[in-house]
């Protein structure tokens, strides 16, 4: 796996301090002098500014490439620090803040993963105006009703017990610093499939894995515990209003996902926005572990939505 980039993605991370919370923010501009669109691009619950590098980069073909950190995500302090809970609504409102202040009279382009889509959706909900400014809402496997989810009920509920546990703060600290241990992360990993059975890795080299693999570690230790697990109850809970979003959305669906039923998510999200389109993204699982390059990033990108970018403002 090559991991290197034609910029260095030190130089594009800035401080993001808002709400009394610091995390990242990475700020790439535009990779082609004709095309200055504003795209704000929101990764989902297990990444990170690094995981999405290649993407952003990939992206700046078309325009400003904006990636936030949110509260309790990617390394950023969580809503826990300033007395609130990472539930959709207030991660909702940290966003409509984030656009006010980025992108103030400015019209700009959404693209948001997985969780990510939820949050966004109700930010556009409880603040209609924002929904003026944007151009384009993309859904990369994104989702806005729990009954998107295909999970195995027998799962469903170890799931469910699991984020329930642990999103208290105490049985958190056990977790951070004892389940999450790296020897058993890799064991983890090893017995739900490895390199041979698991989607994600068949294919990769033993090499490739392992890089893979300690990135993974990377990403279970950035992302604060408590607020991966409350929003893991939020996923699994959610049923988000039916309030009309005057917009379109194009979502980005892959052929096999693990996680969302496609013919789900098209119903759900049709009853709440104006219009609704899908293409599929050139991948074989919800979204790739790692995404070095701007190359291997490409097929994330169906050439529908390529197309919707490439258009003026």
């Amino acid at each position: 796996m090559t991991t290197k980039h034609s910029k260095n993605i030190a130089d594009y991370i800035l401080p993001l301090n808002m709400n009394g919370l610091s995390g990242r923010m990475l700020k790439l501009p535009s990779s082609n002098k004709n095309r200055n669109r504003e795209i704000l691009l929101l990764y989902g619950s297990h990444a990170s500014i690094e995981r999405m590098y290649g993407v952003v980069e990939n992206l700046s073909q078309y325009g400003n490439v904006t990636l936030p950190d949110l509260p309790g995500f990617g390394g950023m302090e969580p809503f826990y620090k300033i007395g609130e809970k990472p539930d959709v609504d207030t991660l909702a409102d940290y966003l409509a803040a984030f656009i006010k202040l980025r992108y103030k009279n400015r019209r700009f382009s959404i693209i948001s993963f997985s969780l990510s889509f939820a949050v966004t959706t109700r930010m556009l909900q409880k603040y209609p105006e924002i929904a003026k400014k944007v151009d384009h809402l993309i859904s990369a496997v994104g989702f806005v009703d729990k009954d998107d989810l295909r999970i195995k009920r027998r799962n469903y509920i170890m799931l469910y017990i699991t984020a329930w546990v642990f999103k208290f703060r105490l049985p958190a600290l056990f977790f951070r610093h004892v389940i999450l241990n790296p020897t058993l992360i890799r064991f983890a990993y090893k017995i739900g499939g490895g390199r041979v059975n698991h989607p994600k890795y068949k294919g990769m080299s033993q090499e490739e894995y392992e890089n893979l693999l300690e990135f993974e570690i990377k990403l279970w230790h950035v992302n604060e515990v408590r607020t991966y697990m409350y929003t893991a109850l939020e996923v699994m809970n959610m049923r988000l209003p039916r309030t009309h979003v005057d917009l379109a959305v194009h979502h980005i669906s892959v052929d096999v996902d693990r996680y969302f039923d496609n013919a789900s998510v098209e119903q759900h999200m049709r009853l709440i926005y104006k219009d609704f389109s899908m293409s599929k993204a050139d991948i074989s699982a919800h979204v790739p572990t790692v995404v070095a390059t701007a190359e291997e990033a490409a097929p994330l990108i169906p050439p529908a939505v390529r197309a919707l970018l490439r258009k003026k403002s």
